[in-house]
């Protein structure tokens, strides 16, 4: 197992303090805040440990205040209902005694019934496009230098975007964006942590989205970006040590927000996952 996938496992196992109270560090990595998929898999992993023989169907989760990544997070778990097909749950990350976060997740026991999909986007698969050491010796040179650092660490998701030439030029394209993207080392069988190893990556790339249409990008030093909600929704089991593509769209931007919207599909066609997220996608300007 890769040590970037064995750190994450480590993140999402957090340390139980009370019945529902747990607590969660940050990876050491000089970055200024949090990852926001950091605080959602963490949020889910202490929710879904007050829930026993139901898996996460949704969650809802709003980022109140940046994350300092130099001190724990506090999960505070409210159990909010334990009916007969539905548990409920919410929860607040703390720190400095302040709320950062704050999700409600919803549990539903498994049943039968009506069963339909949208049909996976037509686009080359992960083996048809650069891997990461093609990345490396032909596209990272061309790559600003936040998104060329980002791709030269070692990271525990790997991304293979179909649409990567979005990074090397500013040209204005259509609202979308496809992208394999897999945990780049095996992980346990236990569905759940599946399920929270999506939630981390499905904050990755879909903010960025909203700006394709602008020709720019999250990495540009002009742009201050921040994820402020985000919505998840499983629909099918799936391995999130499997290719998974994540297709995206962002239907509007205004007042300096952006909408986008994912739909995730494992590698037959099978509609695993939907997500929704609004962000600040913010021009910086020059102060005279």
């Amino acid at each position: 197992m890769l040590s970037a996938v064995k750190d994450l496992l480590e993140i999402l196992d957090l340390e139980q303090l009370e019945v529902n109270l747990f607590r969660g560090r940050s990876p050491q990595v000089g970055w200024q805040r949090v990852f926001g998929g950091q605080v959602i898999g963490q949020a889910l992993v202490a929710a879904t440990r007050t829930v026993e023989k139901r898996a996460v169907h949704s969650l809802h989760a709003y980022f109140i205040l940046p994350g300092d990544p130099k001190v724990p997070i506090i999960y505070q778990v409210d159990r909010i209902r334990d009916g007969g097909s539905f548990t409920t749950r919410g929860v607040k990350a703390i720190q400095h005694g302040r709320v950062i976060f704050s999700m409600s997740a919803s549990y539903h026991r498994d049943e039968k019934g009506f069963s339909h999909q949208a049909p996976m986007p037509d686009v080359p698969g992960p083996e048809q496009l650069p891997n990461e050491q093609d990345v490396k010796e032909r596209v990272l040179p061309m790559m600003p230098d936040p998104v060329r650092k980002y791709y030269e660490r070692e990271r525990p998701i790997e991304l293979r975007p179909v649409e990567y030439a979005r990074y090397i030029s500013r040209e204005h394209r259509d609202p979308k964006f496809n992208v394999w993207i897999r945990a780049t080392s095996k992980l346990p069988d236990d569905p759940a942590i599946h399920q929270c190893v999506l939630a981390y990556a499905s904050d990755m790339t879909l903010l960025d989205s909203a700006l394709i249409p602008h020709g720019r990008t999250v990495f540009a030093k002009d742009i201050q970006a921040a994820s402020l909600d985000h919505a998840l929704w499983f629909h099918r089991p799936f391995r999130a040590d499997d290719w998974l593509l994540y297709a995206q769209d962002a239907p509007n931007a205004e007042n300096a927000l952006g909408l986008s919207r994912g739909l995730i599909y494992s590698r037959d066609g099978t509609l695993v996952a939907s997500v929704a997220q609004e962000g600040l996608i913010r021009e910086r300007r020059e102060q005279s």
